[in-house]
């Protein structure tokens, strides 16, 4: 596939650089949509990652990817989720804002909804944060809701390149496991946006275990473990307690070299992704109306228009709150 700049020039969340929706004109969003109606949401965390790590950190290693890919595929980005969901184990550190579960897929369905509303009816939730859980029920939520043609893909970063986020025992690029703030998403983020870490103030933890081994997975899944690290509650110490540091591993061992094979990889799956998805399902086409939902033609017709179209309906006439 393509050749991805490492690091990028810097973000876009400020630029008039047709990127994101919320920089955009009115007029501009309207021609876009006639172009491409794929918009990625990313959707990060406010997180402590370290002494020397930022606690946007998994925002902006999805918001990096997604702009490198949307400026090469001509869709959209909205701006990221900043706050979100937690497992326990995270509750109480310094830096880390947790979300009620309700609360966080609440907000998500909204921000789906209004973004249909918007003619953005292909969307890519592309997630940075150990929030695997919450994101599909908002989307199932939405779904069920609203019962419309629509295509809705989340997409975890990790679960994609798992061949890139392991140590070398397993015949990835890390000498230890991926865990939190550690060697590898240090090194993701120092290649994604090099300005926000200080690997001079890096530290080395050790997290602990209270659970018998080979059963729980660590961070990304990468090992393929029956039980995902989310899946579980009290099978490891809480990071306030174990890891007060906002690392868990070797932070110190980063190295942004380590982690370019791993992104390009990642930028490369999300351009044929959508190229595909584009390809299958031009703007203004989705999945056949018939076999996606069983609402009556007459409920839907209006909603179905883009907006202002002659005879068009906001989605909020179907249901509300969204």
């Amino acid at each position: 596939m393509g050749k991805w700049n490492l690091p990028p020039e810097g973000g876009h969340m400020e630029r008039p650089s047709g990127i994101y929706l919320q920089t955009m004109t009115g007029k501009e969003v309207e021609q876009r949509l006639k172009k491409s109606d794929l918009i990625i949401l990313p959707i990060g965390s406010t997180e402590a990652h370290g002494p020397h790590a930022n606690s946007g950190e998994d925002t902006f290693l999805v918001t990096r990817m997604a702009e490198a890919v949307a400026q090469k595929v001509g869709c959209t980005v909205a701006e990221p989720i900043w706050y979100g969901s937690h497992p326990y184990h995270h509750l109480g550190m310094p830096g880390t804002i947790v979300v009620p579960e309700e609360t966080f897929i609440a907000n998500l369905r909204a921000i789906m909804a209004g973004l249909w509303n918007a003619g953005f009816r292909k969307q890519i939730l592309f997630n940075g944060h150990g929030q695997d859980y919450a994101i599909p029920v908002a989307m199932h939520q939405f779904g069920k809701k609203y019962q419309l043609p629509m295509l809705l893909v989340n997409i975890n970063w990790w679960f994609m390149i798992k061949e890139h986020i392991r140590d070398k025992a397993h015949g990835g690029p890390f000498d230890t496991a991926f865990v939190h703030g550690d060697e590898c998403e240090t090194s993701f983020s120092m290649a994604l946006f090099p300005e926000f870490i200080k690997l001079e103030d890096a530290v080395d933890t050790q997290g602990e275990s209270l659970f018998p081994p080979g059963h729980i997975d660590k961070s990304g899944s990468a090992y393929d473990l029956p039980i995902p690290f989310w899946q579980h509650v009290g099978a490891c110490t809480i990071e306030p307690i174990a890891t007060p540091e906002g690392v868990v591993g070797s932070a110190t061992l980063a190295d942004p070299e380590k982690a370019k094979p791993g992104i390009t990889a990642m930028c490369d799956y999300l351009e044929k992704l959508i190229t595909e998805i584009m390809v299958m399902y031009p703007p203004g086409k989705l999945p056949p109306v018939e076999k996606i939902t069983m609402r009556p033609p007459e409920e839907i017709e209006a909603v179905m228009k883009q907006p202002f179209e002659e005879g068009w309906r906001h989605i909020y006439t179907i249901a509300y709150p969204p």
